[in-house]
């Protein structure tokens, strides 16, 4: 939301809530009360009053629904204890209202441990001097009057501070949904890199290794070289598909056919394979923890295709421990490793399900990429 638009609706909101309380005193002193004649005093000063009192009322409100006291709150708060008290002696009882006012500025604020007590004192007054005007000789009726006019007082200063605590409370939310909104367009921007990432990476090298071998093959052997051509396109219709589904959320990995596409595709770049996979079926395994896997056979097998000069590669899985296991083993290491965005990307994949990928080289010319997920993930 516009900060402008949120400002001016603050500010609205506060001004309609204050208002009302504000205008009473200058409104019952120029026209009187049942009990109290109009004032003999020029409207204009409790109107210039009340309109001082009013201002200072709404900056404190607007400090307290931005969660901070306003500067020299001290100073503003005394003047606001001037403009309440002073004029008792020229108005009279109907300007005891304006204490409400002074009570809510008081409860936004003094420092909490003191704001009660402070805020109180205006309510003690008012009750107080209607005790006193109502007499000794008051009846029951009288002392209810008090009491009432005390306890609606009260409520009605406290309402004007909860309408500054609700406005600090509502800009929190907005700003806590647009954060929300914030890390949500994040994260479907970090699945589409993540999923692009490991669906076009083995994608985009086997069209390029069947393109290689179509145009060696395309001289001696042209009937070979139209198959592999017709296996490429076959390779980029699927991965135009998957991209498909990867923007509607909606592509689910499969490790039967990442596992046939890994050894086709380890075979066509002259990789010996061994598969040793022992694990459940599919439809026995977890859905994320059968995705996850099938990324992670994904994910291994393009890092070889295209870091390594592997000869040969072992490829297994099972459960163990506790765990489902998937480790792929190949004899190319090379001479420095680094982390790059699809093993981060794998890594995030394994520790959503509390699982954990390991990868570098062993010491001994091989590479290994370790996936362990606990059986209870889910």
């Amino acid at each position: 939301m516009n900060p402008f638009w949120t400002t001016r609706r603050t500010g609205l909101f506060l001004v309609v809530v204050n208002l009302p309380i504000a205008v009473a005193p200058p409104v019952f002193t120029i026209v009187g009360t049942p009990t109290t004649p109009p004032s003999e005093y020029p409207a204009v000063l409790p109107i210039v009053l009340g309109v001082l009192l009013a201002a200072l009322q709404l900056r404190h409100s607007m400090a307290s629904a931005r969660g901070e006291r306003p500067e020299g709150w001290p100073w503003t708060l005394g003047a606001m204890t001037l403009l309440v008290y002073l004029p008792l002696f020229w108005f009279g009882s109907p300007w005891l209202d304006a204490q409400v006012l002074l009570a809510a500025s008081a409860l936004m604020v003094v420092p909490r441990r003191c704001a009660v007590p402070v805020a109180a004192v205006p309510l003690v007054v008012t009750a107080v001097s209607s005790a006193l005007q109502a007499g000794p000789e008051s009846d029951g009726f009288q002392f209810v009057y008090v009491v009432l006019s005390g306890v609606l007082l009260s409520i009605i200063a406290v309402a004007l501070y909860g309408a500054a605590r609700l406005v600090r409370l509502v800009d929190e939310l907005q700003a806590a949904r647009t954060e929300l909104g914030e890390l949500a367009a994040e994260r479907e921007r970090l699945r589409l890199s993540r999923d692009l990432h490991d669906l076009l990476g083995q994608s985009l090298f086997a069209v390029s290794l069947k393109g290689d071998l179509a145009i060696r093959l395309l001289r001696q052997e042209p009937g070979k070289a139209k198959a592999e051509i017709e296996s490429l396109v076959g390779v980029a219709q699927e991965a135009l598909r998957g991209v498909r589904a990867v923007t509607r959320d909606e592509h689910v990995a499969s490790l039967p056919k990442e596992t046939d596409g890994a050894a086709a595709l380890l075979a066509a770049a002259g990789i010996e394979v061994k598969l040793g996979l022992d694990l459940p079926p599919p439809h026995e395994l977890p859905d994320r923890v059968h995705a996850t896997l099938a990324w992670a056979l994904r994910e291994g097998v393009t890092n070889i295709l295209r870091h390594s000069h592997a000869r040969t590669c072992a490829i297994s899985g099972g459960t163990r421990d506790g765990k489902y296991m998937l480790e792929i083993v190949n004899d190319g290491a090379g001479d420095e490793f680094g982390e790059g965005s699809g093993l981060a990307g794998l890594s995030d994949r394994v520790a959503a399900l509390s699982g954990s990928a390991v990868a570098g080289p062993t010491g001994d010319g091989r590479f290994r990429l370790s996936v362990e997920i606990p059986r209870e993930a889910t």
